[in-house]
């Protein structure tokens, strides 16, 4: 299959997050070759990912694991992505509000503005990202399965989110129905940890139910597609008034 230059216009980076799997991740790597993937990134690996057989799966791809970024978490791997998707095997995760089809992916990311790096994360061989993990991703895709076994080998998911991806990019050329600057990853971790504060301060929510609730607040953000310009905006207020019930004499 030959790959549109027109999706060259950003990077793509593809994000492992504890893998395991010494073969699996050799086998991603040469995945990234195929699909001319930008970045490889591993959080906390679980294996030795320079090991023999490693590169026996990776082949070509090796650079990729020799140029690969480790990171100590998440966070970090995704600091720089401007757009971000996760996947996710849970059945009752396809009712969230930011959970989408795989086949629409690539219309979202036509609809948003100056995106530079388009950061994919894929998680634990074993028991995939948690709730937590998820609400750090733009948007969470679900490849269909049997339903009675959901579970995909690690390299397994990663081609098949690849082969649609740019598949996807042939079949259907219509200019989107909107331009948006969506809100990075990044931007709203950041104005959550500000609102989970004054939250806190306020006491509208307790330390041990903060996490639930900020969790449904995440949501309604993804769910509405806050631009960058909106969450800085809704930051602005929350640190203002953080400022105000610090500083009470000089307000």
């Amino acid at each position: 299959m030959k790959l549109n230059s027109k999706y060259k216009d950003f990077k793509l980076k593809i994000i492992l997050v504890e893998p395991s799997g010494q073969i699996n991740i050799g086998s991603v790597a040469r995945l990234c070759l195929n699909f001319n993937v930008d970045k490889l990134a591993i959080v906390n690996p679980k294996c030795d990912i320079y090991s023999i057989e490693t590169k026996k799966m990776a082949l070509k791809g090796i650079h990729f694991i020799n140029e690969c970024s480790i990171c100590t978490s998440i966070n970090d791997a995704i600091n720089d992505c401007d757009l971000v998707f996760a996947t996710s095997g849970k059945s009752e995760y396809a009712k969230e509000p930011n959970c989408d089809s795989l086949k629409n992916l690539r219309k979202y990311v036509e609809s948003h503005k100056k995106v530079k790096i388009l950061g994919v994360i894929f998680g634990r061989e074993d028991r995939g990202l948690t709730n937590k993990e998820l609400l750090l991703a733009n948007k969470v895709f679900t490849i269909g399965t049997n339903s009675k076994f959901l579970s995909l080998n690690l390299s397994h998911a990663v081609s098949i989110f690849l082969y649609e991806f740019f598949r996807n990019q042939t079949i259907d050329n219509e200019l989107p129905d909107k331009i948006i600057e969506i809100a990075s990853s990044k931007q709203i971790e950041d104005s959550f940890s500000e609102i989970e504060r004054l939250l806190l301060k306020s006491g509208y929510i307790l330390p041990h139910t903060s996490s639930a609730k900020i969790s449904k607040f995440k949501k309604f953000i993804h769910r509405a597609e806050t631009s960058k310009h909106e969450i800085n905006i809704l930051r602005g207020i929350v640190h203002q008034i953080n400022w105000a019930l610090e500083n009470p004499e000089k307000v």
